[in-house]
């Protein structure tokens, strides 16, 4: 009798383990045929473009690049793929996969849509803008952001399938993209891939572009390009950074032979200036440098150092502890003059980044 117990008990276990593979297989699988990488060079829909201005050398124009952080990161909020140490050894590591409310996404939301019409600048540079994804709880953050005073181009950056993982708070599925908006006349907008990973990575990083968007300049035959980016964090080696870069400074260098004029902005997860901001951590092992050969001859960066622009996110926020750095900014060409730029410090109220504001001249 108790050897035919342990026979049953023995079957019922393989039972169960088989069951328990052939889920995680059918998963895996459905990961794996989800995963479509969007094909390169695809022309973006401009959206409320009719009757617009175009740009006039020798004025002044304002842009503003936000990182809004699918509207989940509240000074509450930590996010599971961050980790750092503090600096007496203590390991720390975020811990949600999605926002913590429906309600605090709405928040966040409004608090970065408030500062973006305050600021009222031609040009808006956003990234992490989520339409429809689990991890926001759906909040539509793209009409949100849709002002009817801008031209509107918006390139899918991020697309998932239903992440299972973290555990106890499932990233679920995303769809998120970079958002450029623009009060002038825009003639085209297309998207370029960045490289990626192609390790299990790649299922959290999927799928990075830039947008490149043309406007004409009043009585130029140059053209005004403007570029939204959102480059690789976790990137262990740095190998997807440097041919992310290595894409990017080969578009520059396109740009800067056919004589236009080009401002790249956005989230470049890279440090651009060497700071420091107070903390109570050490450096964390997902910061790189901007690399000296980054760019082709005749651009700069153009970035401030007035506040930090990221936090780190493996801690809620509190200000003097978390690891703080500026890797928000912009690229800019040598014919395009920097009047003054400078980080809106909203000291993390609504994303864990603060934006950065940027006036220019394009040069006669």
């Amino acid at each position: 009798m108790k050897r035919k117990i342990l026979k049953i008990t023995a079957i019922c276990l393989a039972a169960l383990l088989a069951a328990l593979v052939l889920i995680v297989g059918i998963y895996v699988a459905y990961v794996a045929i989800e995963y479509d990488r969007i094909e390169d060079n695809l022309p973006l829909f401009i959206q409320n473009n009719d009757g617009r201005n175009a740009v006039q050398t020798g004025t002044q124009c304002t842009a503003v690049t936000y990182n809004v952080g699918f509207g989940a990161y509240s000074p509450e909020f930590s996010f599971f793929l961050d980790t750092g140490v503090m600096d007496d050894g203590t390991e720390v590591a975020g811990t949600h996969g999605k926002a913590l409310s429906k309600e605090d996404v709405e928040k966040n939301v409004e608090g970065s849509l408030s500062f973006v019409q305050g600021e009222n600048a031609d040009f808006v540079l956003l990234q992490e803008v989520d339409e429809d994804s689990d991890r926001n709880y759906h909040v539509d953050m793209r009409s949100a952001f849709s002002l009817t005073e801008y031209a509107q181009i918006y390139a899918v950056n991020f697309h998932s399938a239903n992440l299972l993982y973290p555990f106890h708070d499932a990233h679920g599925k995303s769809n998120s993209g970079i958002y450029t908006l623009s009060k002038f006349s825009v003639e085209q907008s297309h998207r370029r891939s960045l490289p990626l990973a192609t390790d299990l990575s790649k299922f959290f990083d999927l799928d990075r572009c830039i947008s490149i968007t043309r406007l004409p300049v009043d009585g130029e035959e140059r053209e005004f390009v403007l570029i939204n980016l959102h480059l690789s964090a976790y990137d262990e080696g740095g190998t997807i950074r440097a041919l992310q870069m290595d894409l990017l400074k080969h578009i520059l260098q396109e740009e800067r032979e056919a004589g236009n004029y080009v401002v790249a902005g956005g989230d470049f997860n890279h440090l651009l200036a060497e700071t420091d901001f107070p903390d109570k951590q050490q450096t964390p092992s997902w910061i790189a440098r901007f690399p000296e050969d980054g760019l082709p001859n005749g651009f700069s960066v153009c970035c401030a150092t007035n506040a930090p622009t990221c936090r780190g996110a493996d801690l809620p926020y509190e200000k003097g502890v978390n690891y703080t750095c500026v890797i928000d900014g912009f690229i800019l060409s040598d014919n395009v003059t920097v009047n003054s730029v400078q980080t809106c410090d909203l000291d993390f109220a609504y994303s864990d980044h603060n934006p950065v504001k940027l006036i220019f001249t394009l040069n006669a």
